[in-house]
């Protein structure tokens, strides 16, 4: 089972502000920055994330039911910060895998650990 939804709610809260900061330039991480569903306002979720197949992977580390995932596949497109850029990414695919074969090996136990075995692929705007 990926993270629990009550630690979802917190970290918003308290680690995301902190943890944002370092998303930006970190590695393994970056910041999904969306707009809202139905409030059209701009989030700003930290995740982690590698480059993979043409575009990036983004590890859902709290399961498929996150805001994020669900503002980003209504849209179909969105802005993402690493490495201190930022990119537009287009076509949010979920994908599945137990074994996060396509994380590191460090971080990959991590994920297998956590039971992360769901993710969203999406591909560079050309």
């Amino acid at each position: 089972m990926p993270l629990p939804r009550a630690l979802a709610r917190i970290n918003r809260k308290i680690s995301n502000p902190v943890l944002g900061v370092l998303a930006r330039v970190a590695p393994f991480f970056g910041i999904v920055i969306h707009r809202g569903r139905k409030s059209g306002r701009e989030y700003r979720s930290p995740v982690m994330v590698f480059q993979r197949d043409g575009g990036y992977r983004i590890a859902l580390t709290y399961g498929r039911d996150v805001d994020w995932l669900k503002n980003i596949r209504a849209a179909g497109t969105f802005e993402f910060e690493t490495r201190g850029r930022i990119v537009t990414l287009t076509d949010p695919a979920l994908g599945h895998d137990a074994s996060a074969s396509w994380a590191p090996p460090v971080v990959r136990q991590v994920l297998v650990g956590l039971n992360a075995e769901d993710y969203v692929q999406a591909r560079l705007v050309d």
